[in-house]
This record gives structure tokens, sequence and C-alpha cells, in this order.
């Protein structure tokens, strides 16, 4: 089957794994996302994984009560870090070989992050899950996933998200909102789009590194895009 994407990075909310819950994480919500990976991952397409750490703490609230923003966006990584475990361990109870690797250092845990070696557990046929962000405060999990995506040489980034792609205001708040199949990411920018964080947009737009939002939330959707069907936005220079 010829694909039109070999290699992809799916960015994942930490908040889309609390499902129903107020906090943390759904089994439910997990298992779910994880069924979507492991019928891609039955595709042939390589697949790195970033999720943010949102449902269990975010770096940003914490400046808000007195918490050094360095400092909260350290707790923050650690978040993601407790993320990816879950993740990877759901998708090795369904059969799928994954390797964890972590831009800080926590041997007993994960993997360090060391790029070759990403690319050979990708070729070897296993998910890779990049976990603690960039490493470095001030950044975003968006901007590490298209780090991530650039460092592997993916074809793709693929943000899932709870609504059907790009609109010009929130669709769950405005049922007008527009929807856009295809736009620039100089668009985005200029509309101030809360897709990604702008230095994420910046990062696809200077790499030529296309992004995909999708609705994650709607099983199949994944790999309906994968297979080339027209699902959410398309966003590229």
């Amino acid at each position: 089957m010829n694909l039109p994407y070999k290699r992809v990075l799916l960015k994942l909310s930490g908040e889309s794994l609390m499902g129903d819950k107020e906090f943390g994480i759904d089994p439910n919500a997990l298992n779910g996302f994880a069924d979507q990976v492991v019928e891609a991952h039955k595709l042939g397409v390589q697949i790195g994984i970033v999720i943010g750490g949102g449902n269990i703490f975010r770096g940003v609230q914490a400046s808000a009560h007195g918490i050094h923003k360095v400092s909260g966006d350290h707790m923050g990584m650690l978040a993601t870090v407790i993320n990816s475990i879950a993740f990877q361990n759901t998708l090795e109870d369904k059969g799928v070989q994954t390797r964890l690797q972590t831009a800080i250092k926590m041997e007993q845990i994960a993997e360090p992050f060391i790029r070759r070696r990403a690319i050979r557990h990708l070729e070897k046929g296993r998910v890779v899950i990049f976990g603690a962000g960039t490493g470095n405060p001030y950044f975003t999990t968006d901007t590490a996933a298209v780090l991530r995506a650039i460092e592997i040489e993916a074809d793709l980034v693929v943000k899932g998200t709870r609504v059907n792609g790009v609109y010009d205001s929130d669709p769950e708040k405005n049922p007008n909102a527009v929807f856009f199949e295809n736009i620039s990411f100089r668009e985005v920018l200029e509309k101030n789009l809360r897709v990604m964080d702008h230095t994420a947009i910046t990062l696809c737009s200077e790499n030529n590194l296309p992004l995909k939002v999708i609705n994650m939330n709607h099983d199949g959707n994944l790999i309906k895009m994968l297979n080339g069907e027209k699902i959410g936005t398309s966003i590229i220079n």
C-alpha cells in the first residue's frame, strides 16, 4: 500500500487524556487514543508521539500562584513524563513495541533523547514517545513536538484536538465559526489562530514541515487521514 506519509509525529494535549474527568488520566480516553495509534502502526507508518502535561500540571497556572516560571515549567515537563509512561504501557499492553525518550535524563525510567537512536527505533517499527518537552523552560510541548518532528525527519506533524480542525474562532463557543480546510502558516500567524504557539508554527514554516489538525475524539480519523482522506485542516507554506 502506498501511503502518503512514511513517518509522522503525533501531538496530543495532556487535557485530551482527561476524558470526562476534571484532572488526571481517564483510562477510556487513554485506550481510545492508543487504539488509533495501534491501527496506524499496523498500516506501517512510523510514529513518534509527544504528549502535553496539562491534565496534571500547568506551568502557567503555577506562575500565577507564586511558583517561579522556570520551576513551574520543570514541573510541567515531569507531568509529560507521567503521561508518556501511561501511554507507553497502554500501547505495549496492546502488543506494540515502544521506546520512551526524555529530554531530561532519568535513566531508570527512560532513554535520554538521542536523535539517531530515535530514528533507528522508528525504522525497527517501534513507536517512540518523547517526554519532558525540549528539556528547557519557556518552550511549550507544541514547540517540542515540532522540534522532534524536524529532528526525526518526519513527513508530517499531526495535532490531535477535540474539534474538527482549524476555525476562525472557537467552534465550541461560536456556532458560526468558519472552518478552514486548507490554510498557510502565514495566515495562521496573521489571524492569530490558536493552533499551536507561534514558535511551533514558525518552526514548521521555516522547515517546510506540513501540519494537520484533526479531531482525535472521532475513532478512525487518524487512520483515514493517514490513508489520504481529507480529514481536518491542512497547514502548509
